[in-house]
C-alpha cells in the first residue's frame, strides 16, 4: 500500500469522479471532430475517435484496454473539457504529471516534471483490426520513434496533425499483427528533469488536394478523409509498407509516390515525399522487400512473410525507379538526384538486363508454362502473386515502360546524355514490342503475360489493360478498341457490383496457371477443377478489390469513355465515403477482397493499394 503522503491529494475528487463519471470505455469528451475517454488509472486513452470533416461521425470504438497497473490517479477540473493525471508516487504538492486541455478541433496533453523518475507517457493503443491507425513522419534507421511534427491519420476517420513545444521530440511507435490481439501503439513520453514541461498538439485536419467543385460535394467524403489512407509506415522497419504492421513491398512503392506527389504538406517542413525519399534510402542502402531474395531473414522484429524465391519480382525495379523519379520531379530535389545518380543507374540497368533475348521486354526466370505453377520457393513475377505470371509479363512491362521514359529524362537533365539516350531507346523499342506480343487476336485485349513456350495466358485482366493504355503503350485507336472490348466482357460476365471495385479478371484462372493450391478456394481463390470455376471470385482469382481499379477506370476516361468511368467510378467513391474497403465481415475474413455477392474473402484486413483508386478524382474533374 502506498503512503498517504505521496498521493497526489484528490481522493475526494476522485471518488466523485468514480460515482458519475461514465464507462471506462465512453467518452469524456467529444466535440464534432473527435471523441475521447480517459484511463482511470493511468495516462491513457481507452477512446479515440476522428472525423477531419467535422461531422460529429465518432462512434467507431477501435482501442484496446489501457495496460492494467495503477499508476495514476484522474481528476477532472471544473472546467469543461480539462482533465489531469496525478502520480500516486509523487510527493504531495507536486504539479499533476499529465494535463489534457480539450477544444473543438485541437487537444493538448502537457507533461510536467514531477520529480519521478521514468514517468509514465501518455499512450494510445488501437486495436489494429478495427482500425489500421499510423503514425506519419521521419523515423531513424532502427529506431521505433517518429520525429515531430508528424501525422496520425486514421484510415476513414482522417487525420490529426502532432507538433510540440519542445524542438527534437519524438513519440514512440510500434505495430504487430501475429500476436494477439494485433496492435498500432503510439506514446507521448513524459516530461524529465532535462525537458521539464512537454506540450503535444494535435490538430484534427483533413489532408488533402483542396481541388474545386469537391468540397461540398458528399461523394468526395472518401477523398477528403482518406487521401492518405495509402501511406502506412511500418515502425519496425522505418518504411512505407502494406499496412504499419505487414511487409515492405518495393514493388507497390510507385503507388505512394503517385498520391504522394499531390498531397499538401503534411505539416511545417514535413510531406509525404519526404517520407517516399525516406523509405527509398533505406532500399537505397540495401534493405531488401518482399519481391527480392533474403527478404525476411532478418526481421528487426517486424510480423513478415519472407519472400523465399531466388529471384527479384519483374515489378520490383520498375516500381521503385518510377518512385524515385517521382520524388526527384515532385520535390524538385535535384541535389538528392546527383547524390543517388548511380546507385538508380544501378537498378535501371538490373531492370532492363533482364531482357535476355534482346526483344524489348524484360523477362521473369520463371517459365509461366501452363502447368509450371511456382512453389512457395518460387512465386510469379509480379503482385498478383498467387497468379502464374511468369517469363514476358505484360503488368511488369508496363511499369518498365514507364520507369526508362521517367529515368531518360532524369539522365539527361542531370548531363548524363548517353543514359537518356539509352532509356529513350530502351523505352522505344518496348513500346514497340508490346502490342504484337501481349494483344490477343481471340479477345481484342492484352493477355496477362506471354509464357516461355510461346503462349499467351489471357483472362480479360482489367489492371493490365487499365495500365498498359494509361501509360501511353497502346495508341488511341487501339486502346478505344480495347476498352470496348473489356466493358462488353465484363456486362456478358454480369459483374455489376462496382461499389466492391473491381475484379482482377473477369474469366476464372484455370488450375495449371494458378499458383497457390494448399489454401481452401473461398479464402485464396483456389481452383480444384482444372477450368477454374470453383476458385473464381475469391481473392486473386476474380475477386472484386479497389486494389489496381484505378487504371481501368482512368483508361476509360483516357479514351473518351467517361460515362462508363464515372458508372465504374461513382460507386467505388460512395465505398470510399462508408470505409467499406477495410475491416472484417461476419465470416472472419475482411473486406479488401470481395465476391461478386459482396462476401469478404480477404486476410490483411487492410491494403494500401486499393486507395490509389482516389487518383481518379482528378480524372473525373478534368472530363467535366
Amino acid at each position: 500500500m502506498i503512503s498517504g503522503s505521496k498521493r497526489y491529494g484528490v481522493i475526494l475528487a476522485l471518488l466523485v469522479l468514480t460515482a458519475t463519471a461514465p464507462a471506462a470505455t465512453s467518452a469524456d469528451f467529444t466535440s464534432r471532430h473527435y471523441a475521447i475517454g480517459l484511463s482511470r488509472t493511468a495516462p491513457a486513452f481507452t477512446f479515440f475517435a476522428l472525423d477531419s470533416l467535422g461531422r460529429g461521425q465518432l462512434a467507431v470504438d477501435s482501442l484496446l484496454a489501457p495496460p492494467p497497473p495503477k499508476v495514476a490517479s484522474l481528476v477532472p477540473s471544473p472546467a469543461a473539457g480539462q482533465f489531469a493525471y496525478g502520480l500516486l508516487e509523487a510527493e504531495t504538492g507536486a504539479p499533476p504529471a499529465w494535463e489534457v486541455q480539450c477544444g473543438e478541433d485541437k487537444l493538448t496533453l502537457r507533461s510536467r516534471w514531477a520529480g519521478i523518475t521514468n514517468a509514465p507517457p501518455f499512450s494510445l493503443t488501437f486495436n489494429q483490426k478495427l482500425c489500421h491507425a499510423t503514425l506519419l513522419g521521419l523515423m531513424r534507421p532502427g529506431e521505433r520513434r517518429v520525429a515531430l511534427p508528424c501525422v496520425l491519420h486514421l484510415p476513414d476517420q482522417g487525420s490529426a496533425r502532432i507538433s510540440c513545444n519542445v524542438p527534437g521530440a519524438r513519440l514512440d511507435y510500434d505495430a504487430r499483427r501475429f500476436v494477439n490481439p494485433a496492435y498500432v501503439s503510439i506514446a507521448f513520453p513524459a516530461a524529465t528533469a532535462e525537458r521539464p514541461l512537454l506540450e503535444y498538439r494535435l490538430e484534427v485536419t483533413a489532408i488533402y488536394p483542396h481541388l474545386p467543385g469537391i468540397e461540398k460535394d458528399a461523394r468526395f467524403d472518401g477523398f477528403r478523409r482518406n487521401f492518405l489512407n495509402i501511406l502506412q509506415l511500418n515502425p519496425r522497419l522505418q518504411m512505407l509498407a502494406n499496412n504499419a504492421s505487414s511487409d515492405i513491398v518495393p514493388f507497390t512503392v510507385f503507388k505512394y509516390s503517385e498520391v504522394a506527389m499531390r498531397a499538401p504538406p503534411l505539416a511545417k517542413g514535413l510531406t509525404c515525399l519526404d517520407i517516399v525519399r525516406m523509405t527509398l534510402e533505406r532500399y537505397l542502402a540495401g534493405t531488401k522487400g518482399y519481391g527480392q531474395p533474403g527478404y525476411g531473414k532478418e526481421t528487426q522484429g517486424a510480423d513478415l512473410v519472407p519472400w523465399t524465391t531466388p529471384y527479384t519480382s519483374s515489378d520490383t525495379y520498375p516500381s521503385l525507379l518510377i518512385a524515385a523519379c517521382n520524388y526527384i520531379n515532385g520535390a524538385n530535389d535535384w541535389k538528392w538526384a546527383r547524390a543517388n545518380y548511380a546507385r538508380l543507374a544501378d537498378w535501371a540497368q538490373q531492370m532492363m538486363a533482364t531482357d535476355h533475348d534482346g526483344n524489348g521486354l524484360i523477362e521473369y526466370p520463371a517459365s509461366g508454362n501452363y502447368g509450371d505453377r511456382p512453389t512457395a520457393a518460387r512465386r510469379p513475377s509480379n503482385w498478383w502473386d498467387t497468379i502464374n505470371f511468369g517469363h514476358e509479363d505484360a503488368y511488369a512491362n508496363a511499369l518498365a515502360y514507364r520507369a526508362c521514359g521517367l529515368f531518360a529524362k532524369v539522365a539527361g537533365t542531370l548531363g548524363h546524355r548517353e543514359d537518356a539516350a539509352l532509356y529513350a531507346s530502351k523505352a522505344s523499342r518496348l513500346r514497340a514490342a508490346y502490342l504484337p506480343a501481349f494483344l490477343d487476336p481471340a479477345t481484342g485485349v492484352l493477355a496477362g503475360w506471354r509464357s516461355a513456350d510461346g503462349k499467351l495466358h489471357d483472362y480479360w485482366f482489367t489492371f493490365v489493360n487499365g495500365v498498359a493504355i494509361s501509360y501511353g503503350l497502346v495508341d488511341d485507336e487501339e486502346a478505344r478498341r480495347i476498352m470496348d472490348n473489356l466493358l462488353r466482357k465484363m456486362a456478358q460476365v454480369g459483374y455489376t457490383n462496382f461499389n466492391l471495385g473491381l475484379p482482377g479478371n473477369l474469366v476464372p484462372v484455370h488450375k495449371g496457371d494458378y499458383a497457390d493450391h494448399n489454401t481452401p478456394p473461398e479464402v485464396h481463390g483456389v481452383p480444384r477443377r482444372e477450368d477454374g470455376s470453383d476458385g473464381f471470385q475469391y481473392y486473386e482469382n476474380g475477386g472484386a478489390t479497389a486494389c489496381f481499379a484505378y487504371f481501368t477506370v482512368k483508361a476509360l476516361y483516357q479514351t473518351g469513355r467517361v460515362q462508363d468511368a464515372r458508372r465504374l467510378f461513382d460507386p467505388m467513391l460512395r465505398s470510399y465515403a462508408a470505409g467499406e474497403f477495410q475491416g472484417f465481415g461476419p465470416n472472419g475474413l475482411s473486406k479488401d477482397w470481395r465476391d461478386w455477392s459482396g462476401g469478404c474473402h480477404g486476410y490483411e484486413g487492410f491494403l494500401a493499394d486499393g486507395y490509389l483508386g482516389l487518383l481518379a478524382v482528378y480524372d473525373e474533374l478534368k472530363a467535366r
